[in-house]
């Protein structure tokens, strides 16, 4: 299903787990929500970096936005829906509506800077 540190992601930080008919009721939720877009940590090694970097995004944020990983049976046909281009990605919500994509792991300087810009926020929360 998942590798260990996405495992963690789920157990230990509250990470949801979507697929494509869950993600509608997900975003139904209202809030903010990042979806992380894994693609194959074989094939892409900096999504084992962003797997810890993803969690202490969330609390950089004071746990502002929900966490969610996208099943990757349904990954290629949300990534066409979202015009996301690369593995990993970050997506943005709020409500329903996609606020913006963060493609590929960043230095933790830029997150900084371009998070609250896609959330529209002055600085971070914590």
């Amino acid at each position: 299903m998942t590798a260990p540190l996405l495992d963690l992601l789920i157990t230990r930080h509250g990470c949801a787990f979507v697929d494509k008919a869950g993600l509608a009721d997900l975003l139904a939720g209202g809030g903010e929500t990042v979806l992380f877009f894994t693609g194959d940590p074989q094939k892409r090694p900096e999504t084992n970096d962003l797997e810890v970097v993803f969690p202490e995004l969330h609390e950089a944020f004071a746990k502002r936005f929900r966490l969610a990983m996208v099943d990757r049976r349904d990954e290629a046909e949300l990534m066409a829906e979202l015009g996301v281009l690369v593995t990993p990605t970050l997506a943005f919500f709020r409500g329903g509506e996609l606020l913006g994509l963060l493609p590929r792991l960043r230095d933790w300087a830029v997150y900084m800077d371009e998070i609250p810009a896609i959330l529209g926020i002055s600085e971070r929360a914590a």
